[in-house]
């Protein structure tokens, strides 16, 4: 879409790494960082949802010039958008709000019944922003941290890389079906292939004899989204009803067994205030919070981020 001299459209491959750029100064700039083009680091969180959906990555022009991006992300009935990011010397010029009125178009398109966002809880311009939008600030949002030990002498976890892939598709459906029971139509399949076909981390199978009990889908290291050094959870569950917090807990094991054994110094995971019982999990398993962001919802509704849902995931 145009709108004056502003042209919404999907980013193309060739304009990925001037994205990347403005999208690391912008929040650098924002955050004060002294080198803004080198903030974040070898951490690459464009470049691997591009790959997975290039349509869903969307970048605004203006004078022919990339003036800032946006990425929505597809869960089935859940989708959240960002990072959103606009070159600081197009600050103010409502280049935010082109782009967002194109993913709400992306929301509706997918059939999208629940929609989120993680911001900058301080920052009351980009709470306002997206209340025009109809998203309310819900709950505060910690990403958390703990150090990886060596790896103990123990079977490592179950993962999808170890299946065999005429085994991926049951895999997916039952994974799918866990996730339902959170929120009916969640669905992060979309995830676990792009760790897979990417080569970006591994999927942390947890299972008895009933079937798929939990899941975390993992990016570990350089060139993903939890750069060198880091296994970063970035979306994990397991089956709601009795014994979800002994779950959580043994899937939390699990992930710190694949960081050891892929040879990571931190494990990474975010944690909603909504789902308060996981929060308290990861604080008793040696997870601290590194820093801390709102989770804005359209519907005002809890939607998963409830206190039966042991979940792991912070929509940055």
């Amino acid at each position: 879409m145009a709108d004056g001299d502003v042209e919404v459209r999907p980013l193309a491959a060739a304009g990925l790494d001037e994205a990347d750029r403005v999208f690391r100064v912008a929040f650098g700039t924002f955050l004060g960082a002294p080198e803004p083009e080198t903030f974040f680091g070898d951490a690459d969180s464009l470049r691997t949802r591009w790959r997975a959906n290039p349509e869903s990555a969307l970048t605004a022009y203006t004078g022919g010039r990339l003036a800032g991006s946006n990425y929505a992300t597809n869960w089935g009935s859940v989708g959240f958008f960002g990072p959103l990011s606009v070159a600081p010397q197009y600050w103010d010029r409502a280049i935010g709000q082109r782009l967002l009125d194109s993913t709400m178009e992306l929301f509706a398109a997918w059939g999208t019944t629940h929609a989120g966002l993680f911001t900058f809880a301080h920052s009351a311009k980009h709470v306002r922003l997206y209340q025009k939008y109809g998203f309310w600030p819900r709950f505060l949002t910690a990403i958390m941290a703990r150090p990886v030990a060596p790896g103990a002498a123990v079977p490592g976890p179950v993962t999808v890389s170890q299946l065999p892939e005429r085994e991926l598709p049951g895999v997916l459906r039952a994974v799918a079906g866990l996730t339902g029971e959170i929120y009916p139509g969640l669905d992060v399949s979309s995830e676990i292939g792009a760790v897979q076909a990417q080569q970006l981390g591994d999927t942390v199978l947890l299972e008895d004899g009933a079937g798929v009990q939990g899941v975390a889908v993992c990016h570990i290291g350089a060139g993903t989204e939890a750069g060198g050094g880091s296994c970063y959870i970035k979306f994990g569950a397991v089956r709601p009803g009795p014994g979800a917090g002994h779950r959580f807990r043994q899937l939390l094991e699990a992930c710190h067994q694949l960081a050891a054994d892929r040879g990571a110094a931190v494990l990474v995971a975010g944690a909603n205030a909504g789902c308060d019982r996981a929060w308290a999990a990861l604080a008793g398993s040696g997870f601290r919070v590194t820093m801390q962001g709102v989770a804005m919802h359209r519907p005002n509704d809890s939607g998963y981020h409830r206190s039966d849902a042991y979940v792991i995931d912070d929509w940055r």
